[in-house]
């Protein structure tokens, strides 16, 4: 039996196969350019021939790069987080590196601390934190840690470098659509007070209106689920025939709930009532009607996160990076406009 069969190649193996030395195998490797395209072919298939796989633990020795990135999150249960999280999976998987991920139920400043302790202690290059509320946003900026780390989600106003789709565009577009369409107000069930994001679709909203020479209607709240939503709408039907005929909710899942309290109010839409919602998320064409609401890029998003961690990680940003905002699009559908 092959002695070879017994453990895994190693580097020497591949450069005694190859006919090379150990620091040629090691260049071709590291994609060096000071090398002969026939060597590197040579080398090349005899990694291919022998099965060579890296071994990660030896080059983090060697190089003191590990490739691995860090990712906090909470709430990955709502479509938002969850989409942003596949979305740096995926960004940091095309630039060649892999994520470790720590799940928090409450991105509370002493959870965040250990978070961020563990992930050092797992040797990852730099951290992506997805912290929707400005508490957490608060307690990273006041966290010491040996990394960079950028926060995404956080919605306008980060003192720390931030990767966000620009909330308050996006009530504008939700807000001056129905103002388009012939609607005098626009009514608005907002999302959870301690989320900045939902704080950035109030703004946007009020700030529309308010152009527009309209007097704000005081906003409802609701917690993201459809239940929410559904409770909302139930207040929302008492208002129709006593002026309000459009609703701008903060996200899909909400509206979802408010369609189905109008519906079983008797409230037609968007012949009574037009509605706007925000993610797009992938069922809301097949609402009854069909949702207009506002798109978020999230794969975007993940892209420009995971570029802008490692440029700090290289050196070639420095710390006081200002945010970068994603454009959102508006998609029309059936619930602002009859068929």
């Amino acid at each position: 039996m092959n002695h070879l069969e017994l453990r895994p190649p190693t580097m020497a193996d591949v450069a005694r196969l190859a006919g090379v030395s150990h620091q040629t195998v090691s260049r071709v490797l590291g994609d060096h350019p000071n090398v002969r395209e026939e060597t590197r072919a040579k080398v090349l298939r005899a990694i291919e021939e022998m099965g060579y796989r890296r071994n990660s633990s030896a080059r983090a020795l060697a190089t003191r790069r590990t490739r691995t990135l860090g990712v906090v999150a909470a709430n990955t249960t709502l479509y938002g987080p969850a989409s942003t999280l596949f979305a740096l999976e995926d960004a940091a998987r095309a630039a060649g590196y892999t994520v470790s991920t720590v799940s928090l139920h409450k991105l509370a400043k002493e959870t965040l601390s250990e978070a961020l302790d563990h992930l050092s202690e797992g040797g990852v290059e730099g951290v992506i934190a997805l912290a929707p509320q400005r508490s957490a946003v608060e307690a990273l900026a006041e966290l010491r840690h040996p990394f960079p780390v950028v926060v995404v989600g956080t919605g306008s106003g980060a003192e720390i470098p931030s990767v966000n789709v620009d909330q308050q565009l996006g009530a504008r577009l939700a807000t001056g659509h129905l103002l388009a369409t012939g609607h005098r107000t626009v009514w608005h069930l907002a999302g959870p007070e301690d989320w900045q994001e939902a704080a950035d679709r109030v703004t946007g909203w009020r700030d529309t209106l308010e152009a527009a020479g309209v007097e704000p209607p005081k906003p409802l709240r609701g917690d993201w689920s459809p239940l929410s939503g559904y409770r909302a709408g139930q207040q929302l039907a008492g208002w129709v025939g006593r002026g309000l005929t459009a609703v701008f909710v903060a996200n899909d899942q909400m509206a979802l709930g408010v369609l189905r309290a109008l519906r079983e109010a008797g409230v037609r839409t968007p012949q009574d009532v037009a509605i706007v919602g925000f993610d797009d998320i992938p069922e809301s064409e097949f609402f009854a009607p069909p949702l207009t609401t506002v798109r978020q890029d999230f794969a975007t998003v993940g892209k420009h996160s995971i570029a802008l961690l490692l440029d700090l990680i290289e050196g070639r940003a420095p710390s006081g990076t200002p945010g970068v905002a994603i454009e959102p699009h508006l998609v029309v559908r059936a619930s602002t406009a009859p068929d």
